[in-house]
């Protein structure tokens, strides 16, 4: 009777303080997120060994580096790498014209497509590091009201927002 108890406790401590690992849906950053213009984002394309290789859909940008055989140079998805390919990955397409973060004119299909590819491979399997500029800012610089830091995957208070 007592190693029931103890069984019970145990569990019961261990669900406790597992608190909100239990409820972990996404892969935790494992650093501060960050703000990137097109520039910097441009640096992270694949292209230089040991270097971290980023993407960005939808303003989130990811470190695919683990994806290295499907995002490194000369990689078959290559293309979409140092940018927002949020357009290039609803159509799921590598042509130039459509590795833009533009989804303006995109079908109903296209973008419940990039919505279901944001979630279920880009922010179920790679880290967030950031955030693009144009997510975060309007075209004058001034800040994207719509834009919310608590309602985005990993937020802290002490992430740097």
């Amino acid at each position: 009777m007592a190693t029931a108890h103890v069984c019970v406790l145990f569990a019961l401590l261990s669900v406790s303080l597992a608190g909100d690992d239990v409820k972990l849906k996404y892969k935790p950053a494992t650093k501060p997120v960050r703000l990137f213009t097109e520039e910097e984002l441009q640096r992270y394309d694949g292209s230089k060994e040991g270097q971290p290789i980023y993407m960005a859909v939808k303003g989130v940008v990811f470190d695919v580096s683990t994806g290295k055989e499907f995002y490194g140079k000369d990689a078959p998805y290559n293309a979409l790498v140092g940018k927002d390919s949020s357009r290039a990955v609803a159509k799921m397409s590598l042509s130039p014209a459509d590795l833009t973060s533009d989804t303006t004119d995109l079908t109903e299909e296209q973008l419940k497509s990039l919505d279901s590819i944001f979630e279920g491979t880009y922010k179920a399997k790679y880290p967030i590091v950031g955030y693009t500029a144009a997510r975060l800012l309007n075209q004058d610089g001034s800040p994207n009201e719509h834009f919310k830091p608590e309602d985005q995957p990993h937020f802290k208070i002490k992430d740097e927002f």
